[in-house]
């Protein structure tokens, strides 16, 4: 059975570079969480509206899934400095150095390059939102373009700390998907 993998978290040295990116990613990763708290406090608040107070509610579980897919969003820088995502690292670990080292660089400009795919078109996507003054079809009517911005907000957040991913494995600051040789 493989060994736990020690890349606990993406290492940014002294580079400053690498330590503002890493600012960044937790500061997104702290708006992600107030997300999640304000969209747990909208449910509670619906939930006595609702079943305790038995009135009707109009805003909230619009509210709540919006913040809930801007937290998603919004976090993914914040989970990719933790390495949080999926990992299956067999193939690394059975690689030589060298091999795992171009290994993570393929993987890091692939990586690089669908997160650039997606905040193109999730640009695209809000700015036809922001300029044709879309709105929901619900009662509240928000504004569709304000929670539309999670998408490009998220993928170009992801995108510039899976670049300085990519620039930590260059400089060997960090290891190859953090596996000692």
């Amino acid at each position: 059975m493989a060994g736990h993998s020690n890349a606990a978290i993406a290492h940014s040295g002294s580079n400053l570079f690498l330590k503002s990116v890493a600012a960044l990613s937790t500061l997104a990763g702290w708006c992600s969480a107030a997300m999640i708290v304000a969209a747990v406090g909208i449910t509670v608040q619906m939930i006595i509206i609702r079943f305790v107070l038995n009135g009707s509610t109009v805003w909230q579980t619009e509210a709540v899934i919006y913040l809930v897919v801007s937290a998603t969003l919004v976090g993914l820088p914040y989970v990719q400095r933790l390495r949080g995502h999926v990992n299956v690292d067999l193939i690394p670990l059975t690689l030589p150095r060298r091999a795992r080292f171009v290994l993570a660089l393929v993987t890091s400009v692939v990586s690089v390059g669908i997160a650039g795919l997606m905040l193109w078109y999730a640009y695209e996507f809000w700015h036809f939102a922001f300029d044709r003054g879309w709105r929901s079809d619900t009662v509240w009517g928000v504004r569709l373009w304000i929670p539309y911005l999670s998408l490009p907000v998220g993928f170009a957040l992801l995108m510039l700390q899976l670049v300085a991913d990519f620039v930590a494995l260059i400089l060997g600051i960090d290891k190859p998907f953090g596996l000692e040789s």
